[in-house]
């Protein structure tokens, strides 16, 4: 099963927010978007700014976690971009 690993961004928080999905990513952004109770929901100004797919959920997944240990806002600008 296809997934991707995405990465969301919004001004409000100054943030961004790295994520996996087997949903189609303009689905899963809309519902980073609603009152859904996680991290997300505190802000309603989420835009997509970065997608890469992948054949498997494991690998979309490994790809998050990847980034994630940069802990650089400067590394995943770059990325972006």
């Amino acid at each position: 099963m296809e997934a991707s690993f995405y990465i969301l961004y919004s001004a409000t928080a100054d943030g961004f927010y790295m994520g996996h999905t087997t949903e189609p990513v303009d689905i899963r952004l809309r519902k980073h978007n609603t009152d859904h109770g996680g991290y997300t929901s505190k802000f309603k100004d989420w835009s997509l700014v970065h997608v890469e797919v992948f054949e498997s959920k494991e690998l979309a997944y490994a790809r998050e976690r990847q980034v994630k240990r940069w802990k650089s806002k400067k590394k995943i600008e770059k990325l972006i971009s």
